[in-house]
């Protein structure tokens, strides 16, 4: 059996751990490459090209909602994500599989479950609960989802912090760039998402918000 190359996206280091042990059970020689937060994603995805699939956690640092999902299809269409996730509400799993998840597992799945919807999305399918409820996806939020797809890596990290409120001085600072060029990426943002100003920007990006989970008693975290 081939060794399979797993992304484990997720903020708690004691998750990612515990996942890699289930993945090493359900799929036998597994190598995993572990990301804590949407910069190191970034940079994993990016430098990777021998991965066969991505769990991610739909809150990470760094990133706001579905928002990472929809960089990932978009940015790397060819490989597979599946969200991992404590929230339970079908119209949250309805939503991330209408922004391209390949399944929705979650954290309290059993390894059984686990290697079920893993082997079911590594030979190419779909997996999703059987349960769920179908519903028809939001047309506006996936043409904001389409238009956050089209920013660059680094135009998605501006975007990102600005929703989290920093200053254009303060992302220059985090980034590493002068203002000028922070200004120059947010013309470039404004004009993809078709807004004119930071609060329509930022109220584009709240659409892709995921509600709070309801199992909040869930394992690690609420994820």
């Amino acid at each position: 059996m081939s060794t399979r190359r797993v992304i484990v996206a997720d903020d708690h280091p004691l998750f990612r751990e515990a996942l890699g042990l289930a993945l090493e059970k359900a799929l036998g020689q597994v190598d995993i490459v572990q990301a804590g937060n949407m910069d190191e994603l970034q940079q994993v995805s990016s430098a990777d090209s021998s991965a066969d699939l991505v769990l991610l956690d739909l809150h990470m640092p760094g990133v706001q909602g579905f928002s990472a999902l929809v960089y990932l299809r978009s940015h790397h269409p060819e490989l597979p994500v599946c969200v991992i996730s404590a929230n339970n509400n079908t119209k949250v799993i309805q939503r991330a599989m209408d922004h391209g998840a390949a399944a929705f597992i979650h954290k309290s799945a059993s390894v059984e479950q686990i290697r079920e919807v893993l082997n079911t999305v590594l030979a190419g399918d779909i997996w999703q609960p059987a349960d769920d409820e179908q519903a028809d996806p939001r047309q506006g939020e996936l043409e904001v989802a389409e238009r956050i797809g089209e920013l660059t890596p680094q135009q998605f990290r501006v975007l990102m912090m600005l929703a989290e409120g920093l200053l254009n001085k303060q992302i220059a600072f985090d980034l590493g760039i002068s203002e000028a060029t922070v200004k120059a990426h947010m013309t470039a943002i404004f004009r993809k998402l078709e807004v004119s100003n930071r609060t329509q920007a930022v109220l584009l990006v709240n659409q892709l918000a995921v509600e709070a989970p309801e199992n909040s008693a869930a394992a690690f975290s609420a994820g």
